[in-house]
């Protein structure tokens, strides 16, 4: 040990009890030696965005009743797969491939459950969409729909596996925000890069903001819609002045300062001071991002705020649009309650509720980010866990089923915004809507794209001892990028 250091530790011991409390606190201690040196937080290579939204519906959305309608569902009501003149697809080897069972084993259904809402072709290519996505209906134009996606998982552990990419008795990994987080430097050092809007009221939810084993600087940081109480983690006590706050702020960041000298290499101890550091910021920046009273009328109308059906989920989303404005990196927006969408039985009272809940401010979001020439640094990802099942769902519980089981096979999601091609339809599920047999990607396809688009290479953000596996890093789907 180094006279210096060890003087420092004997005379100093104040300035390692405060620090070594605060870590402590927060479950750190000091890292060891290392020659490894992590990302210097410039992208790889030029960007085509800056910011992302990532809008999440949980439960699970029917990709037959949203973006990818199947008429042949109500022409072979009532008959199983193999009666109708398609390959049945529970003997396909992707029957197999994407059920990964984790309760309760795969229940095929094979007695086909007609379309419960009607559907039109919209835009200037003619895309189906249902009729419960009017809104949506009229932005088709400015999409790219992605109907080919497909999970592992058949059950809810799919929603994780849609932000980490592994399933859920596999090693976990860190959530495609993490990933962005570690990768790219700030664009607003008084605001968090990534940042999660949603409801708090299920533990389970705090999986899909997890940094794992990149450590909590990385996971994302929850905020309110509640104007009183922004920080939900974060707001200074009742009983602390600003300027008394101010005060042990400085204090602790001169003890700080004296510590990092005399650990120089110490990346654990640098990142615990930045995010003290970022805390106390936050509190003046985020009540004056998230103050929606700043827009106009006509702009919360545009996101149906001024609608008790649409209010929620809107402000959520103009709320993600003005923290991207300000350089937020990454806003994961839950515009559901957990498992809103999984209808296993009233299937259309269910989904038409919770589309009605989601239309407008979805088309809002992309609207007002179009007009505004938002779009052209921010690009905006709407994903669900997995589709439904085509076949009609018959357990014991429900004596009249109306609904549809979980479904990995095949299912929708749509990008918009910086780096996307508009008015694309990619890839494509069987006519039954069973399987997706064109251009299939597993979820890190997803993230590969989006990583990509803010110019980053997911190889190149390995950890040291970490091994990640090929379909970890995924593959872009370049046909949809520009």
């Amino acid at each position: 040990m180094r006279r210096r250091t060890f003087l420092s530790d004997l005379g100093m011991g104040f300035t390692g009890l405060a620090l070594g409390a605060m870590l402590h606190r927060d479950g750190h201690v000091r890292a060891s030696d290392s020659t490894w040196v992590p990302p210097d937080g410039k992208p790889h290579f030029a960007p085509k965005a800056k910011s992302v939204i990532w809008i999440f519906l949980s439960g699970g959305v029917s990709q037959m009743e949203s973006f990818d309608p199947k008429p042949a569902l109500t022409k072979y009501a009532g008959k199983t797969f193999s009666d109708t003149p398609y390959a049945d697809p529970l003997k396909s080897p992707l029957f197999f491939k994407h059920s990964r069972d984790v309760v309760g084993g795969t229940r095929p259904y094979p007695k086909i459950f007609p379309m419960q809402v009607g559907f039109k072709k919209h835009g200037t290519t003619g895309v189906e969409v249902a009729d419960w996505f009017p809104e949506m209906a009229k932005c088709v134009d400015d999409l790219a729909i992605v109907r080919s996606m497909y999970t592992t998982d058949n059950d809810h552990g799919a929603e994780f596996q849609m932000h980490t990419g592994r399933h859920q008795l596999d090693e976990q990994q860190p959530v495609i925000g993490s990933w962005l987080n570690y990768g790219l430097g700030t664009l607003n050092e008084n605001l968090p890069q990534f940042v999660f809007l949603g409801q708090y009221k299920d533990s389970r939810v705090k999986k899909n903001f997890f940094a794992d084993y990149l450590g909590p600087r990385f996971g994302g940081v929850e905020l309110s819609l509640d104007p009183k109480n922004p920080l939900p983690f974060a707001t200074r006590g009742k009983d602390v002045l600003a300027k008394e706050q101010e005060n042990q702020f400085a204090f602790a960041n001169e003890l700080n300062k004296l510590a990092a000298i005399e650990y120089p290499e110490d990346e654990q101890l640098k990142a615990r001071i930045k995010a003290y550091e970022l805390a106390f910021r936050m509190q003046q920046a985020i009540p004056e991002v998230l103050d929606l009273t700043k827009e106009t009328e006509e702009t919360k109308k545009l996101y149906g705020i001024d609608n008790p059906t649409t209010e929620i989920y809107g402000r959520r989303l103009l709320a993600a649009r003005r923290l991207a404005q300000k350089g937020v990196r990454f806003s994961l927006v839950y515009l559901s309650d957990y498992g809103e969408w999984d209808s296993h039985n009233e299937l259309q009272k269910n989904h038409a509720r919770s589309a009605a809940r989601v239309d407008k401010p979805l088309a809002g979001l992309i609207r007002d980010l179009k007009r505004t020439g938002q779009d052209k640094d921010t690009l905006v990802v709407c994903a669900t866990e997995f589709g439904r099942t085509p076949g009609l769902e018959t357990r014991d519980a429900y004596k009249m089923p109306t609904g549809r089981d979980h479904h990995p096979h095949g299912f929708t999601v749509w990008l918009y915004g910086a780096g996307i091609k508009r008015g694309i339809v990619h890839g494509a599920t069987d006519e039954l809507g069973f399987h997706a047999v064109e251009h299939p990607h597993y979820v890190t396809d997803l993230h590969a794209t989006v990583l990509n688009r803010l110019g980053l290479d997911p190889k190149k953000l390995d950890v040291p001892g970490r091994k990640r596996l090929e379909i970890d890093h995924g593959k872009v789907m370049r046909e949809i990028c520009i």
